[in-house]
């Protein structure tokens, strides 16, 4: 019985990676359809984008603070909750409400709420299910936030396809409904209590820890090496490699999300028999190899195709650094990984900017696809850095006791 229900606990924690892959690439998928309708500039648009990872940064700071107060079960079930919330009023709101583009922002910030939750929450519900295989369940549960790209990217242009850009909003109402079953989930099944006071880790001992701080700008790095390749791929490919825009997404940021999703559903089966460090290792050197070969490599179609291979260069980034952090700190609580999903979510911030300001910086100012060439190259100092900082790791095997107090790791 027991197993059948932490089964359920792992299914609504998937579907949650699915509501997040979802809700950050929607919205996107709609511009031109927002620019077309209610004569949205292209300057608000790309401001709806900074507008949801801010969001998400604000709420991943804040709950450094009340995740462990408030327990994990009650968050995922308002994280659920709102970002069905979101949803509808993405449908709802830019129609009805005189200002449609506040009736956006207002959407974007409740379903970016939703999505900052479940990433800071559904990590260490996994992670305190009883088991052995707790890198390989990592894993596994973050591939189904790229299968929720892919499958919000194709059945999304699917619907507008079929129903016409006047019913757009359909689209959003019924991707609504996946949080809603889920809100139901989480009601129902089991989530281990958080760590009491006396057995996690404080806070403010973790920030002095060399290990953590490692830990912290591998997660900044991953990020980073991710959303840095994966918000430029479709610019890159119309723009700089001259191909059409189906070409280019479905090869682009489409093929970089299934490629991201099998390396991590790989990476699921047989991570409890790989040494992570040198995983990291691994996966570092081969992104910096495509972010690279992306920069020099003059043919289009193979030069697109580094694109796409960074998907699996990137894929076990993100779960495995967290992995590392849970065994190094077993008892380091909910706080440590609300810090963890705010170093990811900077570096999802920091990467794209600074390819798109190293662009301009050696483009004199003149952007286009063929200067954001030289941009990407300087994107593969991100996994250099990840090679450094995995390097200074001291990775000690330690076992993982979630009932007594673990003394924090000398650095």
């Amino acid at each position: 019985m027991k197993t059948r229900t932490f089964t359920g606990t792992k299914t609504a924690c998937y579907t949650g990676y699915v509501v997040q892959g979802i809700i950050n690439n929607i919205a996107p998928l709609l511009f031109v359809i927002f620019s077309d309708k209610f004569n949205i500039t292209l300057d608000k648009l790309s401001l709806l984008i900074t507008i949801n990872f801010a969001t998400q940064l604000i709420v991943d700071t804040l709950s450094i603070k009340f995740v462990d107060i408030i327990g994990y079960k009650p968050l995922a079930i308002v994280s659920q909750g709102i970002a069905f919330l979101g949803l509808i009023c993405l449908g709802i709101l830019p129609n009805i409400m005189s200002n449609s583009y506040l009736g956006i922002v207002i959407s974007i910030v409740l379903s970016a709420i939703g999505s900052g939750i479940t990433e800071v929450i559904i990590s260490p519900i996994v992670e305190s299910i009883p088991g052995e295989k707790k890198t390989s369940e990592m894993s596994l549960l973050h591939s189904f936030y790229c299968w929720g790209q892919v499958f919000v990217v194709l059945l999304t242009t699917i619907m507008i396809r079929l129903l016409g850009n006047d019913l757009w909003y359909i689209a959003p109402i019924l991707w609504a409904l996946i949080p809603l079953v889920n809100t139901i989930n989480f009601i129902s099944v089991p989530i281990q209590p958080n760590l009491t006071k006396e057995e996690k880790i404080p806070f403010f001992k973790l920030l002095f820890s060399k290990q953590f701080l490692l830990c912290i700008v591998i997660m900044v790095c991953s990020g980073a090496s991710e959303i840095g390749m994966s918000q430029w791929s479709s610019y890159f490919a119309e723009a700089g490699l001259k191909v059409t825009k189906m070409t280019g997404d479905l090869l682009g940021p489409c093929l970089f999300a299934i490629l991201m999703g099998t390396g991590r559903m790989i990476f699921g089966f047989v991570g409890e028999k790989i040494n992570l460090k040198v995983a990291l290792y691994f996966s570092a050197s081969l992104c910096a190899f495509c972010y690279l070969g992306t920069c020099f490599i003059t043919t289009p179609m193979i030069s697109l195709l580094t694109c796409a291979l960074t998907g699996i260069t990137v894929s076990i980034m993100w779960p495995a650094t967290l992995s590392l952090a849970a065994r190094l700190f077993p008892n380091g609580g909910g706080s440590m990984y609300s810090a963890l999903a705010l170093s990811g979510d900077t570096g999802c911030t920091l990467g794209p900017w600074f390819i798109s300001f190293m662009t301009i910086q050696m483009s004199n100012g003149v952007t286009s696809g063929e200067s954001l060439k030289t941009g990407l190259g300087f994107g593969a100092l991100f996994p250099i850095l990840m090679i450094l900082a995995i390097t200074m790791l001291n990775i000690k095997k330690r076992g993982i006791d979630n009932n007594r107090h673990n003394d924090i790791i000398k650095s």
